[in-house]
Order: structure tokens, then sequence, then C-alpha cells
């Protein structure tokens, strides 16, 4: 029979979760190695092990998105996180300007929250948000590191309303957390702790159409400020921003069409997914056959679309030096039910039963980009994340199987 205890301590600013297992043997031998990165010491006839971990012993995934303000990364948020289900939310009881999100399995945490300087700070320093001087990266990086390895953090809050950092909140380490904003890929210590990555790459056509729309709209900006604001970041976007989507293992590129001749208007969308081959727990989706170069007009009677059409392609690719499969959409459908004949000539899409993602659309049809690639494509990305996310409690689950059936 074996025996085991366990209890909690806490220490200054986190919670640190620690287990104490005595394991009693009526045999006289007992290991002297470590498990799982703890220690273990000789006792009489039982050996104590001690480690650090995460409630249910396993590590928490951590997902990167990076883009640009204004470049979707809310709505791949709300359509990541309904994958996994339950409907995210701010901390319960919490600071009203919390811009974290919480659900039964995933915490999406804002990389704002990192700012060093607040908005009068970096006014006063002539930085931008977007310059590596007005964020604190070794506090961020040893924030994600201790919530993967199943420690409970004080994160700050950055306050979009008042532009101050408010007093932090407690984070706890849940299955899944997406850490998002304009750097998630920026240091390389946070880049190894990700185990999955997402750019959301915007032209600076479809950009300013779209932050015309939140700003104006949503936050009541003017126009001007709008255009001057944009022209402030550009250099610091080119040079601090942009080059993370090199590092990225799933790219989201939003661009004008090519299916109207010289079309500036910016409401009819080419998407191309771009997919980094090689990465562990992740396959590429392809249309038709893996490896071919397609190119193909889906017929008018079955997906029903207005002018210009719809066109899909895909193909193998490099990207940064980076063998590359790419899924290209340019058009618009008008019927999501139809969606189904698509998906429906897509593998590897990584779906629990058929017409997910095309379940997945109708459930969100009030999203923007329901009725183009980005919905589309950020819904396909989602449940990609789902199985790697899978296959990374798999494997972790399979280890200490393997090892034991080793020891024998």
């Amino acid at each position: 029979m074996a025996a085991c205890s366990a209890y909690t301590i806490q220490s200054m600013n986190t919670i640190f979760h620690q287990k104490q297992l005595v394991l009693y043997s009526s045999s006289k031998r007992a290991s002297s190695r470590g498990s799982g990165g703890g220690s273990s010491r000789r006792r009489g006839g039982s050996c104590v092990i001690t480690c650090a971990t995460a409630a249910g012993d396993t590590q928490t995934v951590v997902i990167g998105l990076a883009a640009d303000s204004g470049c979707g990364k809310s709505t791949f948020m709300r359509r990541l996180t309904s994958v996994f289900g339950g409907a995210a939310k701010p901390p319960h009881g919490g600071n009203p300007d919390s811009n974290t999100l919480i659900s039964d399995t995933t915490t999406v945490i804002c990389l704002d929250d990192y700012h060093s300087l607040d908005r009068t700070g970096r006014k006063e320093k002539g930085v931008t948000a977007l310059d590596p001087r007005a964020n604190n990266f070794d506090l961020m990086y040893e924030q994600v590191k201790a919530i993967k390895d199943g420690v409970a953090v004080e994160k700050p809050i950055y306050n979009h309303v008042s532009g101050l950092l408010d007093p932090p909140e407690l984070i706890k380490p849940p299955k899944i957390l997406v850490i998002e904003g304009l750097h998630p890929m920026y240091d390389a210590r946070v880049r190894e702790l990700l185990d999955f990555s997402i750019y959301l790459d915007i032209s600076n056509e479809v950009k300013f159409a779209w932050k015309i729309q939140r700003d104006m709209a949503e936050r009541g900006h003017s126009l001007e400020s709008i255009k001057a604001s944009i022209q402030a970041r550009k250099p610091d976007f080119d040079a601090y921003i942009d080059p993370q989507k090199q590092y990225a293992d799933a790219v989201i590129e939003v661009l004008p069409t090519q299916l109207i001749p010289d079309d500036n208007e910016g409401k009819v969308l080419r998407v191309r997914l771009i997919m980094k081959e090689g990465v562990k727990h992740f396959s590429p989706v392809y249309l038709f056959d893996e490896g071919s170069t397609v190119s193909w007009i889906p017929c008018g009677r079955k997906l029903t679309c207005s002018y210009p059409g719809i066109k899909f392609f895909y193909g193998p690719d490099t990207y940064y030096g980076h063998e590359v499969t790419v899924l290209e959409m340019d058009g618009q459908f008008d019927r999501l039910d139809e969606l189904i004949y698509v998906e429906s000539h897509l593998s590897n899409l990584s779906t629990k039963f058929y017409g997910e993602v095309t379940q997945q659309m109708l459930k969100h049809s009030d999203f923007p980009g329901s009725n183009n690639g980005t919905g589309f494509f950020q819904t396909i990305v989602g449940l990609k994340i789902r199985a790697v996310y899978e296959q990374i409690i798999a494997s972790k689950a399979a280890t200490p199987a393997l090892a034991a059936k080793a020891s024998r």
C-alpha cells in the first residue's frame, strides 16, 4: 500500500503549490533521484518526494497571438475561446477595467498590462507603446514562465480608459494561457515559452479601414487623430512588431482583393493562411491533395457568392526562409450554411465531427469577418490550437507511463 500527504504553502506575491508525497514501502531500497524536477531523500523505509506542480500535475499550455492595434485580436480571441467551450469573461469581482478574459479552460492576458510607462509617461519620454522601452519584458517573461509552471502571479493592469497602471490582479494557472498583444514573440525568452504562435498580418490599406471603423465608431476618435496615430506608430511597428511574424507558426495575412481591378475600398478581402511546416503537434490544412498546387473556383450553385465571386488557392511556398503551406481565399460568401461545401473539400482541419467549422461560423455569424476568409481561417486556427493542446496533454500523460514501464 502507498500513502500520500500533500500541503500548500504561500510565498509573498505569488501562490506556490508544493506537494510532498511520502511513499511507504516494505522494501529496503528507495530511489535517491528526484522526480519531476523536485528532490527526494531517504527517510527510514520511505521515499519523500517534494515537487512544485500546478493543480492537476500538468503544465499550462501557452499560446501567443501577435498583431498591431485594431487588427482583429479581440475577435480572434472570442472565436478561440468558443472552440474550447464557455464564455470568456473578466475576472469575477475584479477590476472592471481589467483586460483579462477567463473561461472554463482558457485565460487570455493582454500584454499591454506589461507597459512600464503609462500614457503620460510615454508622452513625456516621446515613445509609443510599441517601443520596447515602454514595456517590462523581464516581468512579462517571469510571470508567463511562472504561470506555465503552475504558479499564480499578481499581474499588473494597464487601464485603457485612464491610461494609468492600476493595482495588480491575481492570475491562476489555467489549462491554456493565451498572451495577446504587440510583443508576444519579441523577447526570445518569452518566445521559447510558447507552445504555438499566431500572427495577424493586416495590410496597410485594410488596417486603415478597420481602424477607422473601430476608433471612430466605438471610441469616438476623429479621422484626423486616427491618421496621425497611424503615421506616428508606423516606424515603431515596422521596427518592433512586424518582424515577429517570421517566428509565428501560423500567419493570417489580410490583403485587398485581386478579383476587382484597382480596388481601393477594402470591403472585399484576400486572406492567406500561412502554415509553417515541421511544427510539433501541428499539421497544416490542405485543399484536395496535400502538397499539390491548386486553384479552385467553387461551384456557384453550391456556394452563393455576390460579385466579384470567390476563389481559393492552395500550395507550398517559403516564408522568411521556412517551408510553409499556404491556403488562400479571395472574395466572400453570402450564406454561412453553404460553407459546409468548402469545408468538405479541406483536410487536416482537426474537427471533432463533420461540419464543425461551419457550425462555429454559424454560431458567431455576427462577428466581424464572418462572410470572408478572416473569420473562416480564424476558426480553423482555433480548431488547430485545440488539437495542439490535446496532443501536448496526451504526450505529457504518456511520458510517466512509459517511464514506469521502462523501469520494470
